[in-house]
């Protein structure tokens, strides 16, 4: 595999320890100087840029006293000290950080550094991007631009003047408010900018370049207008309609949800090509990556458009829940990663429905966070250590984050939650907080007693909620059992006492009818009992996915083939086909295959086909088979390993099975979603049900599919149908997928964001020869190690595709090897990410689980690894 053919020179920098000291949340000190005031001078250029910066400290009293005063640094040399306005010389370097002596309560320090942005490829810090310089200071970027306390306990108001060539930067932006502007000698430029609301260094943002913006304003709740930007290169700007209407729709739910006003008289949004993250909340610069800006019908499908609304509203949400009121240390991450999720699920459920919403959040947190819990990887949603920060930006802290706060919500009710967060942002606006404030806040907003939730926030792990119905005799009521536990990495069972929150409902599968309205069951003990009408032949349980756990019972395939077509909370029914799916599928993989599970299976799936009161994009959920990933921690339970190739087998042969059972159903379904126009209100969910046809049909008839696929690329006129074509060409082999993916190509080439479609799709697709194609595609001349973008678009894909990357000759597991390797001196965030799927060795087969367990080894060999990825390495072989 060539992947060495781009010419990258990564930073200079010190050979870094394998395993880098371990930071303790219960060794936090508040930082024993204050910061109330930061100017910073930048002299702006692409290879060389130095940075004036002036710190107001005061001793802060609340901490331990301390006469000296140590600023972090990464990869920086102090040109120049000044103490109140004197130059001293008795300031030392302790490894990065920069030491002083302050004897006095209250000083001035001045500090002169010089840096190439040009040669950042770690993309952390201030950094060069096709000619536009920009920063992303979160998590510890701020210390590579200049010596500083870079924690985000320490807040300070920041006053910041930028000069360069006009030529080269005619846009300069930074965090607040624009305060000036003006022409100097000699072309150059320049900008100040002022921020009023205290921010930790994380939050500080700079963007200069050629750039054009897409304005309008808005109006808020006080009459006050907000002139709003999305800036963006020339070429990009008619595909930003979208995004900004989605910064208002924004604003505008959250003065209405959460009485939440924006503060400043700008919000800017920037699109960055090179970007480790989705995007950043900077104070009022917003840097987003341009795949969560840029969209239009052509180049976007509907998930995109739905992505790029979902992003900006959680960046922006994120100006009270991560600015306004920030994270006292790192491992108060979830406070606003997890707040801030729920706000941006909230938002997207009003924006276009809740149910089907519901059912892609648990899908993601079932694909990703799931197995994270299950792992080696595994960490409470507030851990209580870390040797890399950036390792924990993960979907622990984001997704079962936000879960664990929904939860909250539930119990609660929407309007005492309401006046829970309502007290959270009063009590702490300004300050960095914690999560136990944030809960404190809602157990006295909300008057509810949550001194045992407290446990979510503490203990890593998905807890199982085991059901059992046991009937009472003389008697009209059955108990029903409720027994929660962990299940550890043997398969034994820890018994648990988490708050568990379940909505239920009895069904009578006899009579046909539901036995009582529904109720919230909250769990709080190792065992519990409830009873019930001793009808109840199926129970609805979970409804809404009330809680992020793991239910096991005894319940037939029957019964929940009729909780799948009658159940009347949505999400329910979804679980209920979800089940009889999971039940079945691993049940194949074992080497159990059951008929009557296929047979009820694909008379649940008729019944979803011919149902006309659905709604088409509910139908294309209830239509997708449950995700590998999600079956692999379904199958490894105690002693039993996941098979890879045979979960894949049986999955494939479930596709085949209903496919074929119900294909006249299914070309009926395409035929009429053919003729809904895209601009219909049904568009969307006809789009949606033609790609699930195709899925479907390729599993049976692979010629009939080929043709149905290529006539809906040829015809197609937006991305959904194109991409959803394209897809399942992709794993068809013959002339038609050549012809396609050359044709896509040709259309969008130079359109950054398409291509990475065009090489995510080859590299997630069912085709026999997938590894060898990623092997052709990582030499194509527009494929680069450079680009973060690019490098997930192939092969983080391939990583998660279960076929190629658990190829039993390991050449998969190889592969991605090599890639970490060849990624980590040069963008270790970026290089650790790629970890997570080989750390699962533990619960796969002990052929794979070795091949998987060597490709850590080699790269736990590798000199000089970064602390990100060593980290990851080495938790993955301890576990």
């Amino acid at each position: 595999m060539d992947i060495a053919h781009d010419a990258i020179a990564p930073d200079a920098a010190p050979a870094t320890p394998a395993k880098p000291p371990l930071i303790r949340r219960e060794d936090y000190r508040p930082y024993p100087w204050l910061v109330p005031q930061t100017e910073l001078h930048f002299a702006l250029g692409i290879e060389k840029t130095r940075i004036a910066s002036k710190l107001t400290v005061e001793r802060n009293p609340a901490a331990d006293p301390s006469q000296e005063l140590r600023l972090n640094g990464d990869g920086l040399t102090a040109l120049s000290v000044k103490v109140d306005g004197e130059p001293v010389n008795d300031w030392a370097m302790d490894g990065s950080d920069l030491v002083v002596a302050l004897p006095a309560a209250a000083h001035t320090v001045e500090i002169v550094t010089e840096i190439d942005p040009s040669a950042n490829t770690q993309l952390m810090g201030l950094y060069a991007s096709n000619g536009m310089l920009c920063t992303q200071c979160e998590a510890e970027g701020f210390r590579r631009i200049t010596f500083f306390p870079d924690r985000p306990d320490v807040l300070s108001t920041f006053r910041v003047r930028m000069e360069g060539p006009k030529a080269a930067f005619p846009v300069l932006l930074c965090n607040g408010n624009k305060t000036s502007k003006g022409d100097l000698e000699g072309g150059r430029h320049f900008a100040e900018w002022h921020d009023p609301w205290p921010k930790p260094s994380y939050l500080f943002a700079l963007v200069a370049g050629d750039l054009v913006a897409n304005s309008a304003p808005f109006t808020t709740v006080s009459g006050r207008k907000v002139e709003c930007n999305i800036w963006v290169r020339a070429e990009d700007i008619a595909r930003t309609d979208h995004a900004l209407e989605s910064l208002h729709r924004s604003m505008k739910w959250d003065e209405e949800t959460f009485e939440r006003e924006y503060d400043l008289d700008l919000f800017n949004i920037v699109a960055v090509s090179d970007f480790n993250m989705g995007a950043m909340e900077n104070k009022g610069l917003n840097v987003f990556n341009t795949k969560y800006v840029l969209a239009d019908r052509d180049t976007a499908t509907d998930a995109d458009f739905d992505a790029v609304e979902g992003v900006i509203a959680h960046e922006y949400f994120h100006n009270w829940s991560g600015n306004r009121v920030t994270c006292r240390d790192w491992f108060q991450l979830s406070l606003k990663e997890g707040f801030t999720v729920l706000r941006d699920q909230l938002f997207s459920q009003d924006m276009r429905g809740e149910a089907v919403k519901r059912i892609e959040d648990v899908r993601i947190l079932r694909a990703a966070q799931f197995p994270e819990d299950a792992g080696p990887l595994a960490h409470p949603i507030r851990p209580d250590s870390y040797r890399e920060i950036s390792n924990f930006y993960t979907a622990t802290v984001y997704n079962k984050g936000a879960e664990v706060i929904r939860m909250m919500r539930s119990m609660a009710g929407p309007e005492r939650f309401r006046r829970g967060t309502d007290l959270y942002f009063d009590r702490h606006d300004g300050e960095a907080a914690t999560c136990e404030d944030f809960v404190k806040a809602i157990e006295d907003g909300g008057e509810i007693d949550l001194a045992n939730f407290r446990k979510w926030y503490s203990t890593a792990g998905t807890p199982v909620v085991k059901i059992e119905q046991r009937g009472r005799p003389r008697d009209d009521q059955a108990e029903l059992i409720f027994r929660q536990f962990l299940r550890k990495p043997d398969g034994s069972e820890e018994p648990s006492s988490f708050t568990i929150p379940l909505r239920i409902r009895p069904y009578d599968t006899f009579d046909g009818e539901w036995l009582a309205a529904e109720q919230l069951v909250v769990l709080e003990n190792p065992t519990e009992v409830i009873l019930i009408d001793d009808r109840t032949g199926a129970l609805s349980v979970n409804r809404g996915f009330t809680a992020p756990v793991i239910i096991e019972r005894k319940i037939t395939d029957g019964q929940l083939a009729i909780l799948a077509r009658v159940d009347d909370d949505p999400f329910a029914r979804y679980e209920a086909l979800q089940e009889l799916a999971v039940s079945h599928l691993v049940a194949a993989a074992s080497g159990d295959h059951r008929a009557d599970g296929e047979t009820a299976l694909i008379e649940a799936f008729r019944a979803i086909l011919t149902d006309d009161a659905l709604d088409d994009s509910m139908r294309g959920e209830l239509l997708m088979l449950p995700a590998e990933t999600y079956l692999f921690e379904a199958m490894a339970v105690g002693e039993r390993k996941a098979d890879p190739g045979a979960i894949h087998a049986a999955r494939e042969g479930l596709k085949a099975a209903i496919g074929g059972a119900l294909a006249s159903e299914f070309y009926a379904l395409y035929d009429r979603a053919q003729n809904v126009a895209h601009d219909d209100p049904q568009g969307r969910g006809a789009r949606k049900v033609k790609t699930q046809v195709l899925v479907y049909a390729a599993s049976t008839d692979p010629a009939k599919a080929a043709e149905l696929a290529a006539n809906q690329f040829d015809r197609a006129d937006n991305m959904t149908d194109r991409q959803g074509a394209l897809m399942v060409l992709c794993g068809i082999e013959g002339s038609a997928r050549e012809t396609a993916l050359k044709a896509f190509y040709e259309r969008f080439k130079g359109n950054d964001l398409v291509i990475d479609k065009w090489f995510t799709l080859q590299a997630l697709s069912l085709h026999p020869d997938v590894i060898a194609q990623v092997e052709e595609l990582a030499k194509h001349s527009d494929f680069t190690m450079k680009n973060p973008n690019r490098v997930r678009s192939l092969y983080m894909a391939f990583a998660g595709n279960p076929q190629g990357f658990h190829d039993a000759s390991g050449a998969g597991y190889r592969m991605i090897a090599d890639v970490i390797l060849a990624l980590d001196p040069v963008n270790p965030q970026t290089a650790a990410r790629f970890v997570s799927p080989l750390g699962r060795w533990r619960r796969i087969e002990p052929g794979r689980a070795a091949l998987m367990k060597a490709a850590l080894e080699r790269i736990a060999a590798a000199p000089d690894l970064s602390r990100d990825t060593s980290e990851q390495v080495s938790r993955s072989l301890d576990g």
